[in-house]
């Protein structure tokens, strides 16, 4: 949720106007929120949002709640393109009796608030929303399989002691098969929990892996920017004052980050993508080395194997309360 100051003053802070427009009623603590279930375990120093009973919902809207419980969103071996749409008018007039729309509108929702880790399968399969084929929505309802095996997760926060922000970018080589563009992702962790995070396709063509993920390091820094004046504004994050760090997995891209000219091989990269080394000057952000299999935005650019997956759905805090 972005919330905006609408004048200078304590007492129109973010935190100010939440609590004037909420607690001021007498309430008590909120239980639900827009179909969220919200779990708070104070000895624990938790705090674990569920969508259990929308997934649910969901699940019998569209004929899935009988159906095989699913291991992953999407399986590494599953490749879409716009080749599966439909070919012929009987199979044109089959599909658009399909609720295709309405089942990624319904799984988006699931996504924003506690599912992060099916952001890529969802970008990948609302790429057909105008001409769906059959092969597109096998993969729609394999992430509602999923949803099923996975429907009394939370996305839990808690845990550390000190409030730290992290962010981590990635990028999926060429993983459109239609455009050959780069899928670019980034995910945000604050308390060992996810709060912010994207997965989207590249707007241009990258032509190795390094420049994919340099333009995805400059998406993701620009979304630092925003995280950081966002927790400062909420004065709960003692380290918003210090640089953010950005983890990234490619070194070429990180050393091309940290310098104040473009190298020679950068020169055809669109200016704006340079913007990250104006963030990176002015103390906003700090791009920093990850082993690939340490960083947790790997599965917002690619299908991964389930024991990969797994890790990575755990580091964004996505897990089970006993």
């Amino acid at each position: 949720m972005h919330l905006e100051e609408k004048k200078k003053g304590s007492e129109t802070s973010t935190s100010g106007l939440i609590e004037k427009e909420f607690l001021d009623e007498g309430l008590g603590e909120a239980a639900y929120i827009l179909g969220t279930k919200i779990y708070r375990d104070r000895s624990k120093r938790l705090i674990g949002l569920s969508q259990s009973t929308y997934i649910d919902r969901v699940l019998k809207r569209f004929n899935m709640h009988d159906s095989k419980k699913g291991f992953l969103p999407m399986s590494p071996t599953m490749i879409l393109s716009k080749t599966q749409c439909p070919s012929t008018t009987d199979e044109q007039k089959r599909m658009s009796e399909t609720p295709y729309a309405s089942a990624i509108g319904s799984i988006m929702y699931a996504m924003i608030c506690t599912r992060p880790n099916v952001s890529f399968a969802l970008s990948v399969t609302s790429r057909y929303q105008s001409c769906p084929g059959e092969g597109h929505w096998i993969a729609v309802k394999n992430i509602l399989k999923y949803l099923r095996r996975t429907k009394d997760a939370f996305l839990v926060f808690g845990g550390e002691e000190e409030l730290v922000v992290k962010g981590y970018t990635d990028a999926g080589f060429q993983t459109d098969k239609d455009s050959s563009r780069s899928q670019a992702g980034f995910v945000f962790c604050l308390n060992g929990g996810a709060v912010s995070r994207k997965s989207s396709k590249q707007d241009t063509v990258a032509d190795s892996t390094t420049e994919a993920e340099y333009i995805a390091a400059s998406k993701a820094a620009k979304e630092v920017v925003w995280v950081r004046k966002f927790v400062s504004e909420l004065g709960v994050v003692l380290s918003a004052s210090c640089p953010l760090d950005l983890y990234c997995d490619n070194i070429s891209a990180i050393v091309q980050a940290n310098e104040s000219r473009s190298h020679q091989k950068f020169k055809h990269i669109l200016r704006r993508y340079h913007l990250i080394k104006d963030i990176i000057d002015r103390g906003d952000a700090k791009i920093c080395k990850v082993h690939t299999d340490l960083n947790v935005a790997d599965p917002l650019t690619k299908p991964l194997p389930q024991s990969k997956f797994e890790v990575h759905t755990k580091a964004m805090g996505i897990g089970y309360l006993s």
